[in-house]
């Protein structure tokens, strides 16, 4: 889904409308926070964010994995699979498993580490148990069936909460007090004043992170034709001006849309047509391969990896060496 504009800006008239749903929605969603989950037979971090729509949580999920590596310890991926039509648990094999069967993020999951989905997460945990030593689940923080040891919500610093109001009135997808009393940090991901504002009253550890894109993935390339399905596709049009290299044109889709292969024709013809090179993100590009209606399409255009970097790596270690602790006792 596109989300609406209006989630993005000061509570106004649509907001106000939709606010005695929000208020059943969030009701809803604060007593399920509240649920006692299963325990894991290893300790489990969770990367989730406060908000719909994406705010960086897989490649923050990847370099905590990182992280827990050069610990020594060995991390396994835990993914609901969204978008994708197995119910798991599901070991990923990246090379033979497509986003329609897994989802996209898993795919992006497993060239780092072992992976699993399954819509049930504590039998998801289980296998994922047996293949390491610690469970990183990138998202489910909202949902009660599984116990966290550590529990990080990860925010776009440039956007925030938007206008602070439960789904539907607005993107949170639950009310903010109950998520942050289940939270041990925040991880605040570039700059911005609402970010800014959020972290001086969230009464928490701050993790500050920055996304570094690899710029040599468009080398060689001439003006751009950008497009992207993610949670905030203008995110992606800003990468690539703050690279030297805007879109001359860029086309934005729904988060984790499904291509089609009219969406390819149709991006094809443009860049044919204006001589432009297409290019797009990690997570856009796996949704193309896999399907011969989109295969020329995946062949043409080239993706930009980005990965997270924390600005105060021995800071994160600590909490992830802590809760490890608390975990195994």
């Amino acid at each position: 889904m596109h989300a609406p504009a209006f989630w993005w800006r000061d509570p106004g008239a649509a907001a106000a409308l939709l606010r005695p749903a929000a208020a059943l929605y969030g009701a809803i969603a604060a007593s399920r926070l509240g649920g006692q989950g299963a325990r894991a037979a290893r300790p489990v971090i969770c990367v989730g964010n406060p908000t719909l729509g994406g705010a960086g949580k897989t490649p923050t999920a990847i370099a905590l994995s990182g992280l827990l590596a050069g610990m020594g310890e060995e991390p396994v991926f835990l993914s609901r699979g969204y978008g994708g039509r197995l119910q798991g648990p599901h070991v990923v094999d990246a090379g033979r498993d497509t986003s329609a069967e897994v989802g996209d993020e898993p795919l992006l999951l497993a060239r780092s580490a072992p992976t699993v989905v399954a819509r049930d997460r504590p039998a998801g945990a289980a296998l994922a148990a047996s293949l390491g030593s610690v469970v990183v689940m990138d998202d489910g923080f909202q949902n009660p069936s599984l116990s966290k040891d550590l529990s990080l919500l990860v925010i776009d610093a440039a956007v925030g909460l938007g206008n602070g109001l439960v789904f539907p009135a607005g993107p949170l997808r639950a009310p903010l007090m109950p998520q942050l009393a289940r939270t041990g940090a925040l991880v605040l991901i570039g700059a911005g004043r609402a970010g800014d504002a959020l972290a001086a009253r969230a009464g928490l550890p701050v993790l500050r992170a920055r996304l570094e894109p690899d710029a040599r993935a468009l080398d060689g390339l001439g003006d751009l034709l950008a497009f992207a399905g993610i949670g905030r596709p203008q995110k992606f049009a800003d990468t690539l001006q703050s690279l030297g290299r805007p879109a001359k044109r860029f086309v934005a889709f729904p988060d984790h849309h499904r291509y089609s292969a009219a969406d390819a024709a149709r991006l094809l013809d443009q860049a044919a047509a204006e001589r432009l090179a297409l290019v797009t993100t990690e997570k856009d590009l796996v949704r193309l391969r896999g399907d011969a209606a989109l295969a020329r399409l995946a062949d043409a255009c080239r993706a930009l990896p980005v990965r997270l970097a924390f600005e105060a790596v021995e800071t994160v270690r600590g909490l992830l060496a802590a809760a490890l602790q608390r975990a195994k006792r």
